[in-house]
């Protein structure tokens, strides 16, 4: 395969939540095995995801997840640690790409290949839908997981976003380590907690 084909697709997923890792996947597609129904991974149903993902995984020429953990998103912030999962994710690949195409509007810095930054990529580059699906897949599983050692927060359903059940539950239960201090609806708590 020459190299011009090799361009990866680029995306993260988890920057909203309270709980939990940023998880990043990148993706060179075989443009000999398309793969029909690609689309951003949130306007697809978690069945179709599984689906995608399973192609995706089975007819890439190469894919790879990238993460940043809760203690670096609360060291260096969700934006910096997004930007290293996504690195991480490209860092991974098995074949080394000749471009990065990134979903968002900011290249992470220190890509060992030329990079370009589409917004809204994951709606209309198919690389880019393919990494969102992957990085979603894989984060959902792990937020699913993470629900058996916290029980009562809801992380099965709602993957960690700050919806009012688990607002509701960390004010019940409290802070885990899994969560984000640095997010305001997790620092106000620990605040109330833990005053100066």
């Amino acid at each position: 395969m020459s190299s011009e084909h090799l361009v990866c697709g680029v995306d993260e997923v988890g920057r909203g939540p309270l709980a939990g890792a940023v998880v990043a996947a990148a993706v060179i597609l075989d443009p000999l095995r398309p793969i029909a129904g690609l689309d951003d991974s949130k306007k697809l149903s978690e069945k179709r995801r599984e689906q995608l993902a399973d192609e995706i995984r089975a007819h890439a020429l190469a894919w790879s997840l990238g993460r940043a953990e809760v203690e670096e998103i609360d060291r260096i912030n969700i934006l910096h640690a997004s930007m290293r999962a996504m690195r991480r994710a490209v860092e991974g690949l098995a074949l080394a790409p000749r471009r990065a195409l990134i979903d968002g509007n900011r290249i992470p810095e220190g890509l060992a290949c030329d990079g370009e930054a589409i917004v809204g990529g994951d709606a209309s580059e198919p690389a880019i839908a393919a990494a969102s699906i992957l990085a979603k897949v894989a984060r959902d599983r792990e937020m699913v997981d993470l629900a058996q050692r916290f029980p009562g927060y809801g992380l099965e359903k709602h993957k960690g976003y700050p919806t009012r059940a688990h607002i509701e539950a960390l004010q019940t239960l409290g802070v885990t380590v899994i969560h984000r201090r640095s997010f305001a609806p997790v620092r106000r708590l620990l605040d109330a907690v833990e005053p100066d």
